[in-house]
């Protein structure tokens, strides 16, 4: 799986003010992306706003997005819930050849034991055609995915090739690295803690920040994977004010602003989310201006 080494993007849903979808935007978005160097896509992750799309607004976002890539990148599908067998029942009858592998989130909300996350992704193991990267990111699900049975999923499963590690905590990451089979990938799921994921042997990231600035966080990530610290972490600390700024009120609604201020899609998102408000929009876009010189 070396598609996953390097940056992929958590693309967002862009919409218009009357809150449909902006396909245009989304193309754009792609592009961009693509023009920036990123090294794949992964489609209707958190950052889409998936909770909140139907699913024909889901299978046009899927459509848009492997049409606008025309076979450049890799793409990565989200395909997760808090329903196993729904997952299961989805990854055998859609159509997975134009995607190299899903991204599926450990179950929210249920709140299972480590032995419930196991049985869970043996399920999803043993239904995808594709392989699996597995997302831990106690900050949504309300429970940690803990390195032990992240180990024991990757010991077990042929197919489950990479954790979407986003729990915040570099220790944890770092027993994962130490502990890993060979040929299993770590992946930041946390922009601020990417660079240092990488440099203690990640395989990368999968960015929301990435999309809106692909060019320096792309570039930054192979720096780190080519062990050029000192050009890395400058790319770290130019955009680091930027990293926080995006989350200060919420995701995606931060990288909308982005965005918005790039010219590329308007900052709409759909409740419960709302817009940054306007002191975090004149910052964003303050901080756009600079970069974008």
């Amino acid at each position: 799986m070396q598609s996953l080494i390097g940056t992929g993007v958590a693309l967002v849903t862009p919409f218009k003010e009357d809150f449909s979808i902006d396909t245009e935007a989304l193309k754009r978005i792609v592009n961009f992306s693509v023009d920036g160097g990123v090294e794949y896509l992964v489609i209707l992750g958190t950052t889409a706003e998936n909770a909140t799309l139907t699913s024909d607004e889901k299978e046009l976002v899927i459509q848009t997005i492997i049409e606008a890539n025309n076979g450049r990148l890799p793409l990565v599908l989200g395909v997760g819930g808090n329903n196993t067998m729904k997952v299961a029942e989805e990854l055998k009858t859609r159509d997975m050849s134009p995607f190299v592998a899903i991204l599926s989130v450990s179950p929210y909300y249920n709140k299972p034991t480590q032995e419930g996350i196991y049985q869970h992704f043996k399920v999803i193991a043993e239904a995808s055609p594709v392989p699996v990267i597995v997302y831990n990111v106690p900050g949504r699900t309300s429970s940690n995915m803990l390195p032990k049975t992240v180990l024991r999923l990757a010991n077990d499963f042929k197919n489950i090739v990479a954790i979407k590690e986003a729990a915040g905590d570099i220790v944890q990451a770092m027993q994962l690295l130490k502990d890993k089979p060979k040929d299993f990938h770590v992946i930041s799921g946390d922009d601020m803690t990417a660079l240092a994921t990488v440099l203690a042997g990640g395989s990368g990231v999968i960015s929301v920040i990435a999309q809106g600035f692909p060019k320096e966080f792309s570039e930054m990530i192979r720096l780190g994977l080519n062990r050029k610290v000192d050009e890395a972490f400058k790319s770290q600390y130019l955009l680091s004010d930027c990293i926080d700024m995006i989350f200060e009120q919420g995701n995606p609604a931060g990288i909308k602003q982005v965005f918005q201020a790039l010219g590329l899609a308007d900052n709409t998102v759909r409740l419960p989310l709302v817009s940054v408000d306007e002191d975090l929009q004149n910052r964003i876009n303050v901080f756009v201006s600079k970069i974008d010189k």
